[in-house]
Order: C-alpha cells, then structure tokens, then sequence
C-alpha cells in the first residue's frame, strides 16, 4: 500500500492546530482501516515562521503520536514557499502526498476519492469548490474575474481549485525540478503535464482563528499569478498611476462642470485631463515594465527560497 503524506503549512495555528490535529488523524486512521493507504502513513506540519505557539504545540503532537511530523522553517516565507518546502521534503519519504491548510476549509473527507482516482492512473487531482455560496459577492466578483484573467494571459489553471491536491511521487519530482523564485503553486503544477482529475467538495467555514489570507494578501496573491511575482517598491508606482488616473477623471469632472460655467478659458479642460490621464499611464507602464525586471533580478540571485530550522521525526 502507498505511503500517504498529508502536507499542512502552518501561519499562527495555535487556535485551530488542535481541531486539526484530531480531525486528520481520525481520517488517517479511517483510510488505514480501509486499507486505501499504509500504516506508516503521516501528517506532516510545516511551521512558517509562526510567531505564537504553533511549533510548540507541534512538537508536543509529535511527541504524543507517530504519524505526525512536524518542518520548521527559519522565518515566515509565505504559504507558497511553506508549501512547496513540505512537498519536496514528504516526497522522498511517501508516494503520494495531499497538500491542505491547517483551518480546514477544505473538505477532508474526499481525501479518499482523491486517493482511488489516483489509483486509476491520475498523477494529480484536483480539489475544486463546487460553489461560493459562502462568499460575499465582492470576493466572488473578484475571483472569477481573477480566474478569467489568468486564462486571458494563457495561464493553465483550474478554477475554483486553491491548493488543495493531492500529487503521485514522480508528480512531486517533477515539481522540485521548478526551481524559480517567483513561485505560484497553482500555475505551476498544472505545467508538468500529468494525468489529471478533479473532485469537487463544498467549502467550510473556518471554526477557529483568523483567515490568513485578507483582502491584502489576495491581492498580492493575484498579482503574483499574474506576474509570478512582486516588488513592492515598483508596485507603488503601479498604484501611484492609478490615482493620478483616478485624479485625472475627477479634474475632468470639475474642469467639465468650469467650462460650462464660462469660468475658465476655452481649451484648459481638454489640456489639464489630457496631463493628467497621460501622466497616470506612463506611470502605469514604467510599473509594469518594472515588475518584470524585478522579477528577473530576483531570480538571478538564486537565493534559497527558504532554510530548514527543525524537524521532528
């Protein structure tokens, strides 16, 4: 039977890692006793950098059971980073891994469908939100048009899927030989070519902590699919652009509402909007190209994308 590693970054934890730590194990347990996987099955934690008692609490699970492991990493590198840094390390040590985030939105019980579809020959499968009842209609707005945007510059990635997948042994080999800095998992993966398959579940709410993921970090998040990565000195011109074109439609407005009331002289409206819309979109372009020799100088600096503190065995 294969060796079944269940891959979870962790970002200030403490509150949920608990429910979590019971919940996971009840289904390893479950899936073992249906002999789906292997005994030596496991969890494996991966702390990033948290700053409350995640590891702690890490360590003490370790302690207590054999089937959880737990990474540390040496600082916060971010979710993607996190992520890829459990994968690469549960592959030499598993045949098939399923990444999830600790809160548990994701439904764990169609960890068992993933597993049969990959028995059936699937290399990787997907775990896909069926709906977004649950959203507001901004963040539903803002994701299908994120999604479709992606898909407008060419990029594979499925819809409504987050990271939440389960991928086979050689999958993962295949994924630790993408080496760059500029990393976003869900573009990536579907790149190395394997079998496929979705399963889809609906969404939980949270039942404990904080989202890790506010409207800031989507942000930066879809900006980083988009652009693969950021540079945040850059990104302020981008967003300095945009006011002044934000600016220039509300000078419009007055130099519009001036002319009609005689109050200025003729030919000034057309002039100040057209400095100013011009203005907002050069500075947009030079951002723009400015992200993308960002993102070349960071890569070639080749810096490891994250240091190993501990590990718990």
């Amino acid at each position: 039977m294969d060796i079944l590693a269940v891959v979870v970054p962790c970002y200030n934890e403490e509150d949920m890692l608990p429910i979590t730590f019971e919940s996971l194990r009840n289904k390893l347990n479950e899936l073992i006793d249906k002999n789906k996987i292997s005994p030596e099955s496991f969890v494996l934690y991966v702390d990033d950098g948290s700053k409350d008692k995640t590891w702690e609490l890490i360590e003490a699970e370790n302690k207590s059971h054999k089937d959880v492991k737990g990474l540390k990493l040496a600082g916060n590198v971010g979710h993607q980073f996190a992520l890829t840094a459990g994968l690469v390390f549960a592959k030499d040590i598993s045949d098939i891994s399923i990444s999830i985030d600790a809160d548990l939105q994701d439904d764990i019980d169609v960890f068992e469908q993933m597993i049969d579809l990959y028995h059936d020959g699937n290399d990787i499968v997907y775990g896909v939100r069926n709906k977004r009842k649950t959203d507001s209609f901004f963040k539903r707005f803002t994701a299908q048009s994120f999604y479709r945007l992606m898909n407008f510059f060419g990029a594979k990635t499925i819809y409504n899927h987050a990271d939440f997948r389960l991928m086979s042994k050689r999958a993962l080999e295949q994924f630790s030989k993408y080496g760059e800095e500029n990393l976003y998992l869900r573009g990536i993966v579907p790149l190395i070519g394997y079998k496929t398959e979705c399963v889809y579940y609906d969404r939980k709410v949270r039942v404990a902590g904080e989202s890790k993921y506010p409207l800031k970090k989507m942000l930066a998040l879809a900006i980083e699919g988009i652009t693969s990565f950021s540079v945040k000195p850059i990104r302020y011109i981008v967003f300095l652009g945009i006011v002044s074109v934000i600016l220039s439609l509300a000078a419009f407005v007055y130099a519009l509402v001036s002319f009609f009331m005689k109050t200025v002289e003729p030919g000034w409206t057309s002039l100040i909007v057209s400095i100013w819309f011009l203005g907002g979109v050069q500075l947009i372009s030079i951002g723009l190209i400015g992200e993308y020799i960002g993102k070349i100088y960071m890569e070639v600096k080749r810096r490891p994308r994250y240091n190993i503190e501990k590990f718990t065995s």
